[in-house]
């Protein structure tokens, strides 16, 4: 039986509590696309910062990924009316969007990705000397109502749906986006012992690797090839598939990267992919906000992320099939270089759960 869901409230447990696993990344390049936006997304306004910490500005830019674009999208309109300020924001997957300030020598008041440990070891300390983890978010699959497979897909069934000969699944790239090394994480972990079970054996998931494909072309969405009948299964975040005019199912917690409890995260760890941009190990999803050093409106930078860390941000997460992080919370070794505005409403820890930040 087809299991059909909508938006709904996951990721249960205290997101302060969030248990994040330590991977090694190194810089990628090229440009990605990320589940849920491509190529460059403008709000209001020319692109052009002007202004500093010391002085008004009336202009931003932010860059960001593309699964953050609709809640990002959302507060905008409100944000710019309440500040005076026209925001640019610029939605690519979270390496490329990194990339804008490590090599390209541009400039952002904000620089949101989808796993904060691109901030963390990318853009401090050379580019940045904090972050803030404010979000969470789930692995699930979306797919067609006439999907091959789909008057039968459960989330009981799906890896033998999945691994049938004449079924397509897509993803994104591991090299360059966060959503596509993910899917195949997901994918690993199928097949390794949790609680003594495990989903498949290793030929399923040889199968399931075989049947993945990465679609090509900067301007392609796997949303846009679901529909086009290109794909038949694609790996999405939940915030996206719960959100959009498809079918789609929720993994199983030891697949789909939710969980934040040591337990699940020494299991998360047991999958690693590796890419000509580095090699990332598995870990709950947490996404990372932060103004960095180049910044050119940094107060306005700072005024952004503490919407997200209050209301309506949170609300505008929740309303996109986000979970938002309650306080937000921020590494304890670099509290004094977080903004007063930010800190009023954040936590300084020096772990989530049982990993050090």
């Amino acid at each position: 039986m087809t299991e059909q869901r909508t938006r709904r409230s996951f990721l249960a447990g205290s997101a302060t509590a969030l248990a994040l696993g330590l991977a090694g990344c190194t810089g990628g390049n090229g440009t990605e696309t990320e589940n849920g936006g491509d190529g460059t997304e403008t709000g209001g306004g020319n692109g052009t910062e002007t202004g500093s910490g010391d002085s008004p500005a009336d202009s931003m830019t932010i860059f960001h990924a593309g699964s953050l674009a609709p809640p990002f999208s959302a507060v905008e309109p409100q944000f710019e009316e309440e500040y005076g300020v026209d925001v640019t924001r610029e939605a690519k997957g979270s390496v490329a969007s990194t990339q804008k300030i490590t090599q390209l020598g541009r400039t952002a008041s904000v620089l949101g990705v989808s796993d904060f440990r691109l901030i963390r070891d990318r853009i401090v300390p050379d580019y940045g000397s904090w972050y803030a983890i404010f979000t969470t978010n789930a692995m699930s699959i979306q797919y067609r109502e006439d999907s091959p497979g789909a008057d039968e897909i459960s989330k009981d069934n799906w890896w033998e749906i999945l691994s049938r000969d004449d079924v397509t699944v897509g993803h994104a790239d591991p090299a360059v986006d966060p959503g596509g090394y993910r899917a195949v994480m997901t994918q690993q972990l199928g097949k390794e012992e949790f609680d003594g079970e495990r989903l498949y054996d290793e030929s399923t998931y040889q199968q399931l690797r075989e049947n993945s494909t990465v679609p090509t072309g900067t301007e392609t969405k796997l949303k846009g090839q679901l529909k086009s009948g290109g794909l038949d299964y694609a790996f999405y975040y939940q915030s996206i598939s719960s959100t959009a005019d498809m079918p789609y199912i929720d993994l199983q917690p030891e697949v789909d990267l939710s969980k934040a409890t040591s337990e699940y995260a020494n299991h998360y760890a047991k999958a690693e992919v590796e890419t000509d941009s580095g090699t990332f190990t598995g870990a709950p999803i947490a996404y990372g906000v932060t103004v960095p050093d180049v910044a050119e409106a940094p107060d306005l930078g700072a005024q952004w992320v503490r919407y997200f860390a209050t209301e309506p941000g949170r609300e505008a997460l929740r309303n996109k099939g986000l979970q938002p992080v309650d306080p937000v919370v921020v590494p304890a070794s670099s509290e004094d270089a977080v903004p007063d505005r930010v800190m009023e409403v954040a936590s300084a820890q020096e772990s989530l759960g049982p990993l050090e930040l």
